[in-house]
């Protein structure tokens, strides 16, 4: 970290004047225009530090470019929030200010699909803490280790794994099948009218038995019979006026009888 803290920028810092010495300067000068070109110099100066950070988080589906940039966002912001006043060091100020800003960028801009921030936190965690475990254990972590690591349950760990399978989408035309011929859509199950057939037969039943026995027959040798009103006419022995006023009679009756049911 000295390293960084010191290096210089080549043509940009002058010499003698490292990058802590470029931010004092900056929040010293009265003049804005010297101001400005302070704070471009010191932005340029930390620049090693937001891409060792970036690069700390790169291979987790994110390119590194983008890490990068959101890296070097944190750094403005950390150099112009900034008050060497305080005493503190800079570079204990601007790593848990850009490592905020990469991690909100994970949070915000790389989830297939929107879950609650606590889950998206406790993935990044989970992820860390099986990255950290590996190494030290020589092994892939079991749920326990992990949750031992992070000092949480293994009910919060188990949670934190279900809720990342929403951080990557899978596309519905992914083959699947050794051929290709298949696709993931291919298996996914759509809408079935026949259940909504087989309630509204269900329930035919009774409403049809509201209907008086002429009705009843009108309905059967028009939907089930095929004739046209006249021919039911001849049939019964009544007008097709007739015909027609009852069978809009019995629709109207069996309408009603469904309606209430639902």
């Amino acid at each position: 970290m000295t390293l960084l803290q010191t290096r210089q920028h080549p043509g940009h810092t002058v010499p003698g004047t490292s990058a802590s010495e470029l931010l004092a300067a900056m929040a010293a000068a009265c003049d804005d225009r010297r101001r400005a070109r302070l704070r471009d110099r010191a932005i340029e100066a930390w620049l090693p530090l937001a891409r060792h950070l970036a690069h700390r988080y790169s291979g987790r589906g994110e390119p590194t470019d983008d890490l990068i940039q959101t890296a070097t966002v944190g750094l403005i912001k950390a150099v112009d929030k900034f008050d060497p006043e305080r005493g503190v060091d800079f570079a204990g100020y601007a790593i848990p200010t850009i490592i905020g800003e990469i991690k909100r960028h994970f949070r915000d801009r790389t989830w297939s699909v929107r879950v609650p921030r606590r889950l998206q936190e406790l993935r990044l965690a989970i992820t860390e803490a099986n990255a950290t475990l590996t190494h030290s254990l020589g092994r892939s972590p079991q749920v326990t280790d992990i949750a031992t690591h992070l000092g949480i349950t293994e009910e919060e760990v188990l949670e934190g794994l279900e809720g990342a399978r929403a951080y990557n989408a899978t596309s519905l035309s992914t083959p699947i099948s050794a051929d290709g011929t298949t696709e993931l859509g291919d298996t996914l199950g759509g809408e079935d009218h026949g259940y909504e057939i087989a309630e509204t037969r269900v329930a035919l039943g009774p409403a049809l038995a509201t209907l008086d026995e002429r009705e009843q027959k009108i309905l059967t040798l028009r939907f089930y019979g095929n004739l046209t009103q006249s021919q039911i006419a001849d049939q019964i022995g009544i007008s097709q006026m007739h015909v027609s006023r009852l069978l809009t009679k019995a629709l109207t009756k069996l309408r009603s009888q469904l309606t209430a049911e639902i």
